[in-house]
C-alpha cells in the first residue's frame, strides 16, 4: 500500500487562538495599574513588568503593550510610524491586534478611541475620549548628562535639573541657539522634566493642556509615564532664547498646499529637486478631499 503524505493546511489566524489581544490578563493588570500611577505623578518614570512581545525590543514594544493592556471590544485603533499609517512597522502592529483582537481599525484621527503613534502626534487635534499612546525608545531625559541610573533618580527626586539647564546654555554659547531638535525636554507640571519620545519640536506643544490623555512606553527599558489632560507641559527654555519650532516659511505641501503642517522633505530624482509633503498622510488625504 502506497502512502501519501498528508499536506499541511494553510495557516489561518483566529483570535480564538490567542488571549483578546495577545497579553494575558495578568499582564494587562500589571501594565494597567502602572498606567495608573504615572498619571497619578504626571511625568515620573514607572518602572514595569516588560513581556516579551512578537517584535524585537526597540521597535515600539513598550508602547504595543500599552495598548493592548487598554483596548477593549469596542475600541477603534488607529497606528502611525512618523505620520505614516502604510509603514511597514505601522502596518505589521495593526494586523498583530487585529488578527488578536478582532477590533476595528481605522487611519482616521477622529475616529480612532486609541491612538498608538511613534515619533509624531497628529495634526488634527485629539479629543477627551481619545487616548494617544507613544513609543519611547529612550525614556531617561538626562541621560545626555548622566549616563548613571542611579543618579539620574537621585536628581529627579531632589529636582536637581543642573546639568541639563547647563547643556542648553552650552549650545547657545556655541552655536547661538538650542540646538536640540527631536526629543526636546519638557518640564511637566512644575515639576519633573521628561522625554516626550523623538517627536519634532513641532508637536511638542502640542502636549500642553490637551484635551486628551497621553501614555509613553518604554519597553526595552521598562519604563512608563504619562501626561494626563489638562497639565502643564513647558519646553525647557531662557527667557532671552525661547523655543521655537520648526520653520518651512515659504514652503507648502505638494499634495494638499497645505502651509500650516509638520512637512518632510523628499528627493524627487526626475527634477532633481527637494519638494514637501506633510508628514501626516492621513490628514494630508482629507485636506485634498476637502479642497476637491
Amino acid at each position: 500500500m502506497q502512502l501519501i503524505e498528508k499536506q499541511p493546511s494553510p495557516r489561518t489566524f483566529s483570535t480564538a487562538a490567542y488571549n483578546f489581544a495577545f497579553l494575558d490578563e495578568g499582564s494587562k493588570r500589571e501594565i494597567r495599574r502602572k498606567s495608573l500611577k504615572a498619571v497619578a505623578i504626571p511625568g515620573y518614570q514607572v518602572a514595569f513588568a516588560s513581556r516579551e512581545m512578537p517584535i524585537g525590543r526597540g521597535w515600539g514594544t513598550g508602547g504595543l503593550q500599552l495598548s493592548l493592556s487598554l483596548l477593549g471590544k469596542q475600541d477603534v485603533l488607529k497606528v502611525i510610524d512618523q505620520g505614516n499609517d502604510d509603514s511597514v512597522n505601522a502596518v505589521s502592529i495593526r494586523r498583530l491586534v487585529e488578527e488578536t483582537s478582532g477590533i476595528t481599525t481605522t487611519e482616521q484621527t477622529a475616529e480612532a478611541t486609541l491612538i498608538q503613534s511613534r515619533h509624531r502626534i497628529p495634526e488634527e487635534k485629539l479629543l477627551h475620549h481619545q487616548i494617544l499612546v507613544l513609543q519611547v525608545p529612550q525614556p531617561e531625559p538626562l541621560r545626555k548628562v548622566e549616563p548613571r541610573e542611579e543618579m539620574t533618580r537621585i536628581r529627579h527626586a531632589e529636582m536637581d535639573y543642573s546639568a541639563m539647564w547647563l547643556t542648553l546654555y552650552e549650545s547657545i554659547v556655541k552655536w547661538g541657539s538650542i540646538t536640540l531638535g527631536a526629543d526636546y525636554p519638557v518640564m511637566v507640571h512644575d515639576r519633573y522634566i521628561m522625554a516626550p519620545s523623538p517627536i519634532p519640536r513641532w508637536d511638542t506643544e502640542k502636549l500642553h493642556q490637551s484635551d486628551h490623555l497621553t501614555l509613553f512606553g518604554a519597553g526595552r527599558e521598562k519604563k512608563v509615564y504619562a501626561i494626563p489632560p489638562y497639565t502643564n507641559v513647558t519646553p525647557l527654555q531662557f527667557e532671552d532664547y525661547p523655543f521655537t519650532v520648526e520653520a518651512f516659511k515659504g514652503k507648502c505641501c505638494r499634495h494638499c498646499l497645505s502651509t500650516d503642517t509638520f512637512l518632510d522633505e523628499v528627493a524627487d530624482e526626475e527634477a532633481g529637486v527637494a519638494v514637501y509633503q506633510c508628514s501626516d498622510t492621513a490628514y494630508c488625504k482629507e485636506q485634498q478631499k476637502r479642497r476637491g
